[in-house]
């Protein structure tokens, strides 16, 4: 018997967003060249929660796309002085 429900739609291919740790956030390359900020400073902005991160566990992930439109958009760091 044929049925007229329309059959379910294909999967996206990217059904969730890729994550990279700590390292890969550094070397991602959404940074200016050379002005990679540290492993701790990035820890210090995760720790006060001053960039968006994904906790699995105790691990923590980075979304690449989330970070950079948050660095352009919202992040604003004091000048040295």
């Amino acid at each position: 018997m044929n049925s007229t429900t329309p059959a379910p739609a294909p999967a996206q291919t990217r059904a969730h967003p890729a994550l990279t740790d700590i390292n890969g956030l550094r070397l991602s390359g959404i940074f200016p060249q050379g002005r990679e900020p540290s492993v701790r400073t990035l820890r210090e902005w995760t720790r006060a929660r001053r960039i968006p991160h994904h906790r699995v566990g105790h691990f923590v992930y980075y979304d690449l796309a989330e970070v950079s439109a948050h660095i352009r958009t919202r992040l604003l760091v004091p000048a040295r002085g």
